[in-house]
Formats: C-alpha cells, sequence, structure tokens
C-alpha cells in the first residue's frame, strides 16, 4: 500500500508539474497576498472604529462627570448639601467606568499601532513580490519564446514534426500517383489494357503488336552478332545490299538504246 501510494503520489506530482504554468502561479500568490492584505487593513480599520468609540464614550463621561462637578458646587452654594453629595457620588462612579474605558482604549491604541505596522510591511512584502513577480514572468515568457524558435528551427517542435509528416505523406502520395501513371501508360502502350476513351481499332491494335515482335527478334539478333555469338540478322543485310544498289543506280547515268548500223557503229 506505501508503494501504490509513493507511485500514485509520484504520478499525480508528475501530471500536475507538467500542467501549471509558473506565471499563473505567481499571479495567483500575488493575488492571495493582496486578499492577506485586504484583511489586514480590514482589522485595522475595526480597531481604529472600536478606538474611536471607546473615544467618543470617554468624552461623553467626562463630559457627565464635569456636570455633575458643577451641580455639587450649585448645590452647595443653595445649602443643598445632600444634593451636592449626591451629585459626588454619581461622579465617583463615572470615575471607575473612565478608569476602565481608558485600559481599554489604551490597548486598542496599541494593538491599532501594531496592526499599521503589520499592514505597513505587509505592503512592502507585496510591492516587492509583486516586482519579482513580474520580472519573473518576463524571463519565463522569454525562455519559453526562445524555446520555441530553436525547437522550430531544429524542427523538433510539436507543430513543425506535423507539418514535416504532412509533407513527408504529400511527397509519398505524389510519387505513389506518378508510378501508377508511368504503370498505366506501359499498361495501354502494351495493350494489356484498353484505353476506352478513344475509338477501338482491333485491327490496327494486331498489327502494331504483330510489328513489334520481328523489332525485337531484329534486335536480338544484333546484340548476338555484337557479342560474337551469331551471324548478322539478315534481314539487316539484305537492307543494306538493296540500300548499296540503289545508290550505285542513282550514281550511274542511264543511256539510251541506240540501234546498230552494219559494221558495229551506233
Amino acid at each position: 500500500m506505501k508503494r501504490m501510494s509513493m507511485i500514485f503520489k509520484s504520478k499525480a506530482n508528475k501530471a500536475l508539474d507538467r500542467m501549471e504554468d509558473p506565471r499563473e502561479t505567481l499571479d495567483y500568490s500575488y493575488q492571495r497576498q493582496l486578499e492577506m492584505l485586504q484583511k489586514v487593513r480590514r482589522g485595522v480599520a475595526d480597531v481604529a472604529t472600536s478606538r474611536k468609540r471607546l473615544e467618543l464614550q470617554i468624552n461623553q463621561l467626562e463630559g457627565q462627570q464635569n456636570k455633575l462637578t458643577d451641580q455639587g458646587k450649585k448645590a452647595l452654594q443653595v445649602g443643598r448639601e445632600d444634593l451636592a453629595r449626591e451629585a459626588l457620588t454619581r461622579r465617583a462612579g463615572l470615575d471607575g467606568q473612565l478608569g476602565d474605558l481608558r485600559a481599554q482604549y489604551q490597548q486598542l491604541q496599541g494593538e491599532e499601532e501594531k496592526l499599521t505596522l503589520a499592514s505597513q510591511r505587509l505592503q512592502a512584502k507585496v510591492d516587492s513580490f509583486r516586482t519579482r513577480k513580474e520580472t519573473i514572468k518576463a524571463t519565463y515568457t522569454a525562455a519559453e519564446a526562445q524555446t520555441k524558435i530553436n525547437e522550430a528551427f531544429s524542427g523538433i517542435s510539436e507543430e513543425m514534426g506535423d507539418v514535416g509528416l504532412a509533407i513527408q505523406r504529400a511527397e509519398e502520395k505524389t510519387e505513389t500517383m506518378k508510378a501508377r501513371a508511368g504503370a498505366i501508360d506501359e499498361l495501354l502502350a502494351s495493350g494489356a489494357l484498353e484505353d476506352f476513351s478513344g475509338p477501338k481499332d482491333d485491327i490496327q491494335a494486331e498489327l502494331d503488336r504483330m510489328g513489334s515482335g520481328p523489332g525485337v527478334d531484329l534486335e536480338l539478333e544484333r546484340l548476338k552478332a555484337e557479342l560474337g555469338q551469331g551471324p548478322a540478322p539478315k534481314e539487316l543485310n539484305q537492307g543494306s545490299s538493296a540500300a548499296q544498289a540503289q545508290q550505285q543506280a542513282q550514281d550511274t547515268p542511264q543511256q539510251a538504246p541506240w540501234p546498230q548500223k552494219p559494221g558495229g557503229a551506233q
């Protein structure tokens, strides 16, 4: 099971590595960092809102304290010590609430400063990552283009391989068609196939076939004579003698016969 799991993981890792585009991965990482930065900024805004709310509450309580102090003074001025005591008692209760609010305010203020500093650092990190990301993407794109150009020149790319196979198939089909056309021409010339596109003349075909036979025999006899395996073909010798006689007859002028006189004079 461990071995099967290892094989499956290695296969999956290889498939994912083949499908992964570094540029898309970098863009996704940059998007995640932007989302994280947005969350930090939202946290800073929430803390600042809470701090501002506490600040408003503190101001309200301080305003109530001042009001109770004034009421106690006025009560003493009119001789109402009991009212002055009540006002001071209420003011003392507000002092406890103000102490708690001020402590919370100081805590929120510290959290806000920490989140603000973290937001600034994260912003700088995101900006640096964005610059590096664009540089890596540009370098990867240039390397990918150079690789495709080199593969195209060397003929090992998939597209150029398909083009080469298409050219090879076209050349093979062309050679096949040329061979087929030549074979059909030879069969038509030898009479093995009939040309149905033209007029059919059986007599002329038979004469052509009969005329081709003696020509082959004469050529065979001539080759044997050249190799010293037999006499020269008779047809060729007869043809030569007839040609020589005809040439002599043309060169010698013909004389018209005259009646002979007595004594042998013409």
